[in-house]
């Protein structure tokens, strides 16, 4: 549903985007990460028809963003990380505008406010000024926004930005929900435990060149060199400290009270054989196991923090 092709969006010098490539199929929710600056936003806005790429296209259900911008714009609904509201103006005259703007008219646009109201929870907020709603549900009303007209693609910019917990798992759940009914999804966020719990492919962009792209298990597997071994002691975490940097494959190792943090191989028979001589030491170990890497681990072992 989504192809993007060898994009490239230049700023005189600056390469925002360059050589960009990744697809996202029917109820797919593709997360993208990547550093501010990285070019995550630029991609978007040329997904979302604002921009326009220097080389390469995408492609929206097979329709060109470079050559076919109007029919594009019907399959697609953007949230941007920041939205403008108007003064004087309610929930439903909100929804209600942009459904008109989609060229809603009559029942057809009075049923289209009235789902998307119900879907995001905001129709019991109908007669209620944007101007007071909280953050989150002024995330919400966004989201409505951009489903107004039923569309088949969301790209969907930083939209956990500044929600609190509970604002951030209501729309976590929302967007479940969208990609269950087939609706391919792209989602920025620095957030990525978020993205983690909600993804099923992501690419990981930086100095705007994907560095990595897929399932995040098969992404940690091609990055999968340390791991971190959590071990307990039982007393005398010191002697533990100094019996481990007398070992030759023990990197760096992190102390809180009678617990450490190890950085170790992620080969299992290196760990279990460490184990044993931990215990032939005399050190008294009470809890043993190998950390498993999350997206933010990746992320970092994988992106070296440069910006442009």
């Amino acid at each position: 549903m989504v192809e993007v092709c060898g994009l490239h969006r230049y700023f005189g010098p600056l390469k925002a985007v360059n050589d960009v490539s990744f697809r996202i199929g029917p109820g797919q929710v593709f997360g993208f990460i990547g550093p501010n600056g990285a070019g995550k936003t630029t991609t978007m806005r040329i997904l979302a028809t604002i921009d326009v790429p220097t080389h390469g296209d995408a492609y929206i259900n097979g329709l060109s963003v470079v050559d076919d911008p109007d029919r594009v714009r019907r399959s697609i609904g953007f949230m941007p990380d920041h939205f403008a509201t108007y003064p004087n103006v309610n929930c439903w005259e909100y929804v209600d505008f942009y459904a008109r703007a989609y060229g809603l008219y009559g029942r057809a646009r009075q049923t289209a406010v009235r789902r998307v109201m119900a879907f995001t929870e905001l129709d019991g907020l109908a007669d209620k000024p944007i101007n007071g709603l909280s953050k989150g549900m002024k995330q919400r009303l966004c989201l409505a926004r951009s489903m107004i007209h039923d569309p088949s693609v969301l790209i969907l910019d930083e939209p956990a930005a500044g929600l609190d917990p509970r604002a951030r798992i209501e729309l976590r759940e929302l967007i479940k929900l969208l990609a269950g009914e087939g609706k391919a999804i792209l989602i920025s966020s620095h957030i990525l435990t978020e993205l983690a719990e909600m993804c099923d492919v992501v690419g990981i962009i930086e100095l705007g060149q994907i560095v990595a792209a897929g399932p995040v298990d098969q992404i940690k597997a091609t990055t999968r060199t340390v791991s971190l071994l959590e071990i307990r002691v039982l007393r005398d975490a010191d002697r533990a400290v100094e019996f481990l940097r007398t070992q030759h494959d023990v990197g760096d190792i992190e102390v809180k009270d009678r617990d450490l943090v190890v950085h170790f191989p992620s080969d299992e028979d290196a760990q279990a054989d460490l184990l044993g001589r931990m215990l032939a030491a005399g050190v008294a170990v009470v809890g043993f196991r190998s950390r498993q890497e999350n997206l933010e681990d990746v992320f970092m072992a994988i992106t070296k923090g440069k910006v442009q």
